[in-house]
């Protein structure tokens, strides 16, 4: 069984995602659908995701979108400090107004704390103090690992400036659009590891399961379940008529900040690979 919610998960419940025997579900679905995470309007965040071991599979993959996640905000966050030259207290306002709307997530949520987090053993802020580094589960490593082995490109997982709002809007905008393009990736691989192992997984639950308890729960899963729920045989999100328009609405804005980056010698490998798999994408050449 997959579980997801860590520390804050074990007070006020977990995301869960048992696979394996239904019947041993069944003998215990009432005590996970009380442990599990509630979210109002969606209900406890479990579900029997499928046969043998999909559930920690799925599992992984939502750690792989995890990093992916956390990989294009620290690309937003570089680009705004660097380029635009924002003070701490400029970025924590600009995430914080993020999280009033279609960014609202858990991650963009403790990123705009983090900011305005000063150091209690030292002078200045904390988050200049952090280590360019990070420690990994392995998870996201065994992603990128099924990713090449099902032939399902992920590559966000793998890895005028006179105006600073207008900046800040762009990113946004930039943020927003390799955000589904992350999660996009993630469930084609979901996907594509249920057709091979024949589990007959429903993607649109495995995405209400992640509203609650976890570290990927966002406002706009809700509106990748509703895509599923349409056509639950959707081959890609990025196919789906809403993510379709704005992802089309967002690429100018996406292009910009590439490109920024870029010639501002700053790293976007998340922003730059994705946007290269959009392009691949409409021009039909790739899987997934």
């Amino acid at each position: 069984m997959g579980v997801s919610g860590g520390e804050e998960g074990s007070h006020n419940g977990p995301s869960l995602m048992p696979g394996g025997s239904f019947e041993a579900f069944k003998y215990i679905e009432d005590i996970l659908l009380k442990v599990a995470a509630q979210v109002p309007d969606s209900g406890p965040c479990v579900t029997y995701v499928g046969k043998g071991g999909s559930g920690n599979f799925v599992k992984m993959i939502h750690n792989g979108i995890a990093y992916g996640d956390m990989q294009l905000i620290a690309e937003a966050y570089d680009v705004l400090k660097l380029v635009g030259k924002l003070s701490n207290e400029d970025l924590h306002n600009a995430f914080a107004e993020w999280n009033k709307g279609e960014l609202r997530s858990f991650l963009i949520e403790i990123t705009a704390d983090i900011f305005g987090i000063k150091d209690g053993k030292g002078d200045g802020y904390l988050v200049h103090k952090v280590l360019d580094k990070t420690g990994m589960k392995g998870t996201c490593k065994w992603t990128v690992q099924q990713a090449a082995e099902l032939s399902v490109a992920a590559p966000t997982i793998e890895s005028s400036l006179d105006d600073k709002q207008q900046l800040i809007h762009d990113v946004r905008k930039a943020l927003y659009a390799v955000k589904i393009r992350s999660y996009a990736q993630g469930m084609n691989l979901i996907r594509a590891k249920s057709m091979e192992k024949g589990w007959d997984l429903k993607l649109g639950e495995l995405a209400r399961i992640w509203k609650g308890g976890c570290i990927i729960r966002a406002i706009f899963l809700d509106r990748i379940k509703k895509a599923y729920d349409r056509n639950p045989n959707l081959a890609n999100l990025l196919v789906d008529p809403e993510f379709a328009k704005e992802i089309i609405d967002r690429q100018s804005a996406w292009r910009r900040i590439v490109c920024l980056a870029i010639n501002s010698g700053i790293s976007t490998s998340g922003m730059s690979l994705s946007l290269a798999y959009f392009d691949t994408l409409q021009k039909g050449k790739i899987t997934g």
